[in-house]
């Protein structure tokens, strides 16, 4: 691997805080090739081979890195590629719960925790899933959407727009903007951004964004918070700070030794954080601590009454749109006169007013739109986990036919296809619809997701 002009001062202080032995094990780890891992989606489960990510049953390490652009199962949402040591997560939420929660992911985007909390979160659980740059949003749209869970809200809102929620959520997984010096080997962006005046700056930020959100959790409620950086500032010292400013008591997580899970290299400290270093562990620089919000009191938060507001008639759903639901009784469907849209029934009182107070970007499971006489599905409910099979006619596709309907390329399907909408799988999975008109097809694959390279390997 081509040599890393790692920062002078961040040798200097990696090495006081780990040791020459240490930094030196870990300096030659930030030399070698970057392992590659993904996690699979267990509700679309696919084989892929590979070794086991020992904290994360759905993780697989790869023997390489394939092109995932042209695997049509990636864009199925089979799978999201994602950094293995980043997977603990999911093992440290399923050790703390044990029932449906109202779950926070503040900082989402691009969706590698979003998509695991939905995964690994209780059925009945609400997943609201925040992103606060702009830019990052569609991205986070887009793979939650292929992940396929219906219980999830997505928002755009800066941390302060979550104080007034108070004591709301029971769940908060901050994974704090930070110095990013655990992705030196991943981004070498992330080199030449570092400074320690970064570093002071991410510590101050993180406390903001901790402090603004503090509220909203409740008594008794967990706050997942993780860095992918290595300094004791932003990690040990801020959850000391979290503890003393806050009140939060720390929680423990177990996990078995052989994991090669670091312990604090905070001298004097001895919190219960988990921290992963690429000499010890095969991933990238990550730290992680578990904190449970005091119970001085157990107030749930609650919207105002609505007995002052204005009360439409629900307009009368299009016919059989029900009969695609494979769990219609759990959802409340509601039509606006333009979109068929699934609601959770057990928490759509709790979206409906979160929609009202945040920046909300999907609220609910898009299930079709209406435009004249037509009824048209949505593709984020085709690749949804609700989807009925059978509801349209499916045609499986080779490989070839997959990468074209993905570049939003004609596709021809076989003649005695019946028209109208038409589910297109690949390998049983499914990709889409198409529109089948007769001579010709309709490509309805979202134009802002298509195969842009016209590379064709």
């Amino acid at each position: 691997m081509e040599h890393l002009n790692l920062p002078s001062e961040f040798i200097t202080r990696t090495r006081n805080l780990l040791g020459e032995e240490e930094y030196t094990r870990l300096e030659s780890a930030l030399f070698a090739p970057q392992p590659v891992s993904v996690r699979i989606n267990p509700f679309k489960p696919v084989d892929i081979e590979g070794t086991s990510v020992p904290w994360c049953p759905d993780g697989r390490y790869l023997p390489e890195r394939p092109s995932f652009t042209f695997d049509p199962l990636f864009h199925a949402g089979c799978y999201y590629v994602q950094e293995a040591s980043s997977m603990f997560l999911g093992h440290a939420v399923s050790s703390c719960i044990d029932g449906p929660v109202i779950a926070l992911d503040l900082c989402a985007a691009p969706g590698g925790k979003s998509t695991h909390l939905a995964s690994v979160l209780p059925q009945g659980s609400l997943l609201v899933s925040n992103e606060v740059m702009r830019n990052r949003l569609p991205v986070l749209v887009e793979n939650m959407t292929k992940w396929g869970r219906p219980d999830i809200m997505v928002t755009g809102c800066d941390p302060s727009a979550f104080t007034p929620l108070e004591s709301l959520f029971d769940l908060i997984v901050t994974d704090v903007p930070c110095s990013g010096e655990g992705m030196f080997r991943k981004d070498p962006v992330a080199i030449s951004e570092w400074s320690p005046a970064n570093v002071d700056l991410c510590i101050q930020r993180q406390r903001r964004i901790i402090s603004d959100i503090w509220p909203s959790l409740r008594p008794g409620g967990i706050l997942v918070y993780s860095t992918c950086t290595y300094n004791t500032g932003e990690n040990e010292e801020n959850i000391q700070w979290i503890i003393n400013e806050l009140g939060a008591e720390p929680v423990t997580v177990p996990y078995p030794e052989e994991w090669g899970i670091t312990p604090s290299l905070l001298p004097g400290c001895d919190l219960p954080v988990h921290r992963f270093l690429p000499h010890r562990t095969q991933g990238e620089g990550f730290f992680l601590a578990v904190l449970r919000k005091k119970r001085e009191h157990d107030e749930k938060f609650s919207f105002p009454s609505s007995r002052n507001r204005v009360k439409t008639k629900p307009m009368p759903l299009p016919k059989g749109v029900s009969e695609w639901l494979i769990d219609s009784g759990n959802y409340q469907l509601v039509f606006d006169g333009e979109t068929v849209t699934a609601f959770p029934k057990s928490c759509h009182n709790l979206v409906s007013g979160l929609s009202s107070v945040l920046r909300t970007v999907r609220s609910g499971l898009p299930v079709c739109r209406v435009k004249g006489k037509d009824i048209i599905p949505e593709h984020a409910f085709i690749m949804s986990s609700l989807y009925r099979p059978g509801s349209f006619p499916s045609v499986e596709v080779d490989w070839d036919t997959a990468i074209s309907y993905l570049r939003r390329d004609a596709v021809v399907l076989p003649h005695d296809t019946p028209r109208g909408f038409v589910v297109i799988t690949y390998k049983g999975m499914r990709l889409g619809l198409l529109k089948n008109i007769g001579n010709r097809c309709n490509n309805l694959y979202p134009s802002e997701w298509r195969i842009l390279t016209t590379y064709r390997p």
